[in-house]
């Protein structure tokens, strides 16, 4: 076991780790922040994706002990308070989910680019979902979704 150190959404976080343990594994078994989904275990459909540094990463293939020091935010840590994010707020209100499952790692993929560009064109938004995969709806109600919520943020002088 190894002591991990970390912050996870916004909270220190100190924890002794096998050398084998995935991100998500710590996140939804030892922490229990079980929106992280895990979809295919092999970083195909970015179900797990979550921010590290800032930066969209797909939790099911980066070991724990990679996010030593590192900042870690999670879709529960994207709210604040009882306030959900902007992208929460506009994936409900277009209609961007359906059975849901996804969601989670398409917010965190939407809240890295805004964070990177907080005026994404539906080709960059287009280019930054790649990595996450939907069966339900097609997609075009998850990009006007990140419109609507960059929008919403450039208004209120937001970051992502």
């Amino acid at each position: 076991m190894t002591t991990l150190q970390l912050e996870v959404n916004h909270r220190p976080v100190q924890v002794d780790v096998a050398p084998n343990t995935l991100l998500v594994e710590l996140l939804r078994g030892v922490l229990g922040l079980t929106g992280t989904h895990v979809g295919c275990d092999t970083a195909q459909c970015g179900a797990c994706t979550v921010l590290l540094d800032g930066r969209p990463v797909k939790s099911c293939s980066l070991l724990a002990l990679q996010a030593q020091g590192g900042r870690v935010t999670t879709i529960e840590g994207l709210a604040q308070g009882d306030l959900p994010h902007p992208l929460q707020e506009a994936f409900s209100a277009c209609h961007g989910l359906q059975c849901g499952y996804c969601t989670p790692g398409m917010i965190m993929s939407a809240a890295g680019l805004l964070a990177a560009n907080p005026r994404p064109g539906e080709g960059e938004i287009v280019h930054a979902l790649e990595g996450n995969l939907c069966r339900c709806t097609g997609y075009v109600n998850i990009v006007k979704a990140v419109q609507q919520a960059a929008e919403a943020m450039a208004a209120k002088g937001a970051c992502a």
